[in-house]
């Protein structure tokens, strides 16, 4: 029996020799493309001992091959060098793409991708790396061993002995293999998440890239094609969700607060909170925030949850209390829904509503999705503006708000309330153009030190500063001189308000959009890790502390609401609840005194354990910050203890919140259960 054993495996094993020795092209294609799947998989997900995606990801290349096998040999490395140029442009469209939105792209993104235009030297300066470009050696290698075996007249011997049915029927039978192994490892979750594709990390890590992005077409064109399918489950939890859920009918400090007072908002592009607390050279990076911080409300453990739309993200959500789109964005597919938003129930109270914009109305798709949303009017760039001074992607910050308060002069005079959105620009990336516009010094100044005279004669011993200048030309430097640019920008916004009287009646909300969206890298310089270690802006940083979880959890933003009346007064005070965009809509609606009925958000004074939910799946409270993708948490407060059933409840909560969230974007569900519609729209086109 274990003789009849080992000739079966020598038989084996020379028919795997010999198959791979004639099969020699299609073997390199599989091993190359196999090696860059994992080198990006190293580069971003980084789980490159999980042997899953590799099978998942072997099983669709040898599906592809084996087609080839109906084309002659000597034609074969079109074929193969095809899908090899395919695949290297995948992986470096994600690896560029990974490096500024910690995902992968989808095909629901494609609409997005006009939006690029103006961005290109974002792209270039701040995104692009040269690692970017190493998955072009697959190319080459194909290239060389195509060129050798043509020189060997190997092409001519396979075709003598290959019968392209048979092998076709072969590799076919060990792609089956291959996926009864990898389908033996799945589990129910892994299946739910392929299927609902929100959760990309989480796909590719336990999928593989190219199985991602064959499932990514797939569920693309159901949704586009067979949307009636998920129209009646998506209508069924919406219904059962709102109609369980009761309209609450609370009071708090905060209630009516500001009822009948006109809003500024002031959209803070890039604006992240560390900021906040930096000094150099004995003067703070942001005076005027931390003075808006100090006499208003200030929420200091703020985060957008914004998806691929980044900007439009976080003023979609802000003012809907729904989460972002997860197949594509909706500024661009979802524009023409009924969302509840707080700017409709303003307008039920007389308000006039209007957004200002440095740039071209056309970017992102606002002149037109502004409309759905509950605006009256849009005040933007050429149409309003005079191009005074340029700095980035348009209009300056100080030239855009000088002229947006002579606006709003006008409409104050014509309106007896007002809700207006002052969206900012300057503070965008790569941040590099606003360095012959700030004089602000990102150095550091030691403690003094003494060195001897030079006069040997002398015995007095002068003294002088030394100055790190680690910062300066790095793009953590840029950034942060920008980021005083537009600091600088608020305070004179907030003067020439008061100075135009428009401050009486106003209160003042001001939020960042995203994080900067810097490498960790960039981070360890700021914190000096790396180079100066013994002149560390923060002592307790060390080399290597700023990791995934430091550097999520840092990514937190600015949320600040200030007026006159409240100034230094007993309603001034520090909210350190963890908080998301999501519940901006209803915190703020609470004070101006109206009541939304679809709000996924809380109003943060009427919680005391609260959750932020981001579009990845990914979720925070004030004990942790669990990573969905990886199934990984870093407490945070460390006298709790923290047990599964905490977990579990909070990954059922998100996964709800999500799908509720899509459902009533993807099929206009607030309209439809409005007006007793239980069967889709015909005026719903899905991703239109």
């Amino acid at each position: 029996m274990l003789k009849k054993i080992q000739n079966a495996l020598k038989k084996a094993f020379k028919k795997t020799k010999e198959y791979l020795k004639t099969n020699i092209l299609m073997s390199t294609f599989i091993v190359t493309t196999i090696i860059n799947e994992c080198i990006i998989r190293g580069f971003t997900v980084q789980n490159l001992s999980n042997i899953k995606p590799v099978l998942a990801d072997i099983t669709v290349l040898l599906i592809i091959t084996s087609f080839g096998y109906f084309i002659k040999p000597k034609n074969q490395f079109k074929y193969f060098i095809s899908w090899s140029v395919l695949f290297t442009a995948l992986c470096i469209i994600n690896s560029i793409y990974y490096s500024n939105y910690l995902s992968f792209v989808s095909v629901s993104l494609l609409k997005t991708a006009g939006e690029l235009g103006g961005y290109t030297n974002a792209v270039i300066e701040n995104i692009f790396e040269m690692k970017d470009l190493i998955y072009l050696w697959q190319i080459f290698a194909l290239i060389f061993i195509h060129i050798q075996l043509k020189r060997k007249k190997y092409y001519d011997k396979v075709k003598e002995i290959e019968n392209g049915k048979i092998r076709f029927l072969n590799t076919i039978v060990v792609a089956l293999i291959s996926l009864g192994f990898f389908i033996s490892t799945l589990s129910s979750t892994d299946v739910g998440r392929l299927n609902k594709q929100w959760n990309r990390n989480y796909v590719v890590m336990e999928f593989g890239l190219y199985t991602y992005h064959f499932n990514d077409l797939f569920v693309s064109i159901r949704t586009t094609v067979n949307e009636m399918f998920g129209y009646d489950e998506a209508y069924k939890s919406f219904r059962e969700y709102y109609e369980s859920k009761e309209l609450e009918d609370y009071t708090n400090k905060y209630t009516n607060l500001f009822k009948g007072k006109n809003v500024i908002v002031i959209h803070g592009e890039s604006l992240q909170s560390f900021t906040m607390n930096l000094r150099f050279n004995g003067e703070e990076l942001t005076p005027n925030l931390n003075r808006l911080a100090k006499e208003g409300i200030n929420f200091s453990n703020f985060y957008a949850q914004e998806s691929v739309g980044n900007s439009s993200d976080s003023e979609f959500t802000s003012l809907t209390s729904l989460l972002p789109s997860s197949s594509g964005t909706v500024f661009m597919n979802y524009f023409n829904r009924d969302y509840e938003t707080i700017l409709k129930l303003l307008k039920e109270q007389g308000y006039y509503t209007f957004s200002m914009h440095g740039n071209i109305g056309s970017a992102w798709n606002r002149s037109i999705t502004y409309k759905y949303l509950g605006y009256d009017n849009f005040y933007y760039y050429t149409k309003d503006y005079e191009i005074d001074e340029t700095i980035g992607l348009g209009l300056s910050d100080k030239s855009f708000f000088r002229q947006s308060v002579e606006i709003m002069k006008n409409i104050n005079s014509e309106n007896k309330n007002w809700y207006g959105t002052l969206v900012m620009l300057t503070n965008h990336t790569p941040f590099s153009d606003i360095t012959d516009h700030s004089d602000y010094l990102v150095d550091y100044v030691t403690d003094e030190v003494d060195l001897e005279s030079e006069d040997a004669n002398s015995e007095a011993e002068e003294t002088e500063k030394i100055v790190k200048s680690w910062l300066e030309g790095t793009k953590i430097g840029n950034y942060l001189k920008s980021v005083h640019y537009a600091d600088e920008a608020i305070g004179e916004l907030i003067y020439e308000l008061d100075e135009a009287g428009l401050l009486e009646n106003t209160v003042i909300v001001l939020y960042g959009d995203h994080d900067c969206k810097l490498k960790k890298s960039e981070f360890r310089k700021l914190y000096n890790s790396e180079y100066y270690p013994e002149v560390l802006i923060d002592p307790t940083d060390t080399v290597g502390t700023i990791d995934e979880y430091t550097y999520e959890i840092n990514r937190s933003v600015p949320f600040i609401i200030w007026s006159k009346d409240i100034a230094n007064s007993e309603y001034t005070t520090d909210v350190d609840e963890v908080m998301g965009m999501i519940d901006v809509m209803p915190t703020l609606s609470n004070m101006l005194g109206v009541k939304p009925k679809y709000a996924l958000g809380n109003d943060i004074f009427n919680v005391t354990d609260n959750v932020v939910v981001f579009p990845s799946g990914n979720w925070l409270t004030n004990k942790l910050y669990y990573n969905s993708s990886k199934g990984e948490f870093r407490q945070l407060d460390l006298d709790t203890s923290i047990d599964m059933d905490y977990i579990n409840y909070y990954n059922e909560y998100a996964d709800k919140l999500i799908s509720i969230s899509n459902g009533i974007i993807t099929y206009d569900l607030i309209k439809a259960y409005e007006t007793g519609e239980e069967t889709l729209s015909e005026e719903v086109n899905i991703n239109e």
